[in-house]
């Protein structure tokens, strides 16, 4: 659906859907012994989450799913987050606890699991906190920018008037932040901006380090 002339500018939700479909399909193939809940239950909050961002794209962003995707959006990553640490100590717990159970395989598919639904749910928080959220953005409202992109500071005959970063700048932040391990080409400029990089960090950190390292070594074995 496009924007008709002089209405508000809204971010298409296609690439965020399939974002949050992705996370879904992790958390369903991990094993069971790493998991905190059963699978029909971030199987149904991801659904839950999903519906609000339809909505947007079918209303072209009316003010009340928009208020109501973020909040679900928020509480999606706050809910997924946390759940995702719980996996990451699971499988180290049964790497250190049951190592003889675990083989190389199931670790390295598991910690990689874990790896990328660190990164997406860190896409998610960073697309939807920036600059008041994805509409505030396309419309130009002035709110707090978290990150400077360097399309930002390019020259005007090399980007677009209207350009503005959309949920694949915020993808490409989060992979970047948890392989590099610090800031690339994207500059955090809050302290908040900061903090949730450092955090995401870490996971990923720990992820490859102790979890694909103890994987690697199973398979040299």
């Amino acid at each position: 659906m496009k924007a008709q002339p002089g209405a508000p500018r809204f971010e298409r939700r296609w690439p965020v859907a399939l974002a949050i479909l992705a996370v879904i399909l992790l958390v369903a193939l991990l094993p069971a012994r790493i998991v905190l809940a059963p699978a029909w239950i971030p199987l149904t909050v991801g659904l839950a989450v999903l519906i609000p961002i339809i909505a947007v794209g079918l209303t072209a962003a009316r003010a009340k799913w928009l208020r109501l995707e973020r909040t679900v959006t928020l509480l999606f990553f706050v809910l997924g987050a946390a759940a995702n640490l719980v996996n990451l100590a699971n499988i180290i717990s049964s790497m250190v606890r049951r190592s003889a159970e675990v083989t190389g395989l199931q670790l390295l598919t598991s910690s990689a699991a874990v790896w990328v639904t660190n990164v997406l749910m860190f896409s998610l928080l960073y697309w939807q906190m920036d600059r008041g959220g994805p509409e505030a953005r396309a419309n130009r409202t002035l709110a707090l920018a978290d990150w400077l992109f360097p399309q930002q500071g390019a020259p005007a005959e090399d980007v677009p008037s209207d350009w503005r970063p959309k949920f694949v700048d915020y993808l490409y932040l989060s992979y970047s932040t948890a392989t590099a391990f610090s800031t690339t080409d994207v500059m955090p400029l809050t302290p908040r901006a900061k903090l949730l990089m450092m955090f995401e960090s870490a996971i990923s950190l720990v992820t490859i380090v102790v979890v694909g390292a103890r994987a690697i070594n199973i398979f040299g074995n």
